[in-house]
């Protein structure tokens, strides 16, 4: 995928998500963001060869949400 159309990719579901744990967390726009920014789930998202892009927002979501919970990172099985 051309550098362009990855990082529109990745700002769609960056968007996404961080509406999302606005929803389900209550935190305000600025820390969802920066929790988001900050975490393992976020390194893999912005590294297209990983494919992790691939995935949608819900399901981001419960990825990111275990993370945050348990400190660890787990993508599913494919």
């Amino acid at each position: 995928m051309e550098t362009k159309h990855f990082e529109i990719v990745l700002q769609t579901i960056s968007t996404g998500l961080v509406e999302k744990i606005i929803t389900e967390t209550g935190v305000n726009e600025d820390t969802a963001m920066e929790n988001l920014y900050f975490s393992a789930l976020y390194s893999m998202l912005e590294r297209e060869e990983t494919k992790v892009w691939y995935y949608s927002v819900p399901l981001l979501y419960r990825i990111y949400n275990e993370e945050a919970t348990t400190g660890r990172l787990r993508l599913p099985e494919h």
